[in-house]
């Protein structure tokens, strides 16, 4: 454990990013905010603070339980960081994955005609 962590070092070291250029980007980006006010990625950080990262369809909330410099197994990460995004947001992210059906792979261009009835119908639209 560590006295002053930056807030990029502490997002790539609890894996929420792969990367901590990443990480950092996605502060840069005006993605993570703190007190409702996007963070620099020198951001230092305490014990208790609430960090939101915006990741699209929805913006996940955790909490910080204790800070990391380096970067550890997947398996100790609940010891620094609780995932406290409210239930509407997580089932939102259900609803879109099992969705996932519905889109068009890339480069298959716009439906046709005949596929646009179909789906349609399918809506009941």
């Amino acid at each position: 454990m560590a006295g002053n962590v930056r807030i990029d070092k502490w997002l790539w070291a609890v894996r929420i990013y792969k990367t901590r250029s990443k990480a950092t980007e996605a502060c840069k980006k005006g993605r993570i905010l703190m007190d409702d006010l996007p963070v620099k990625p020198s951001r230092e950080i305490v014990s208790g603070d609430i960090i939101h990262v915006k990741k699209a369809p929805v913006t996940r909330q955790y909490k910080v339980l204790a800070l990391a410099e380096k970067r550890m197994s997947a398996k100790l990460t609940d010891d620094f960081v609780e995932d406290i995004t409210p239930a509407e947001d997580l089932e939102l992210l259900e609803t879109q994955k099992q969705m996932k059906w519905f889109n068009r792979k890339p480069g298959t261009g716009r439906p046709t005609k005949k596929e646009r009835r179909k789906l349609d119908d399918f809506f009941g639209s």
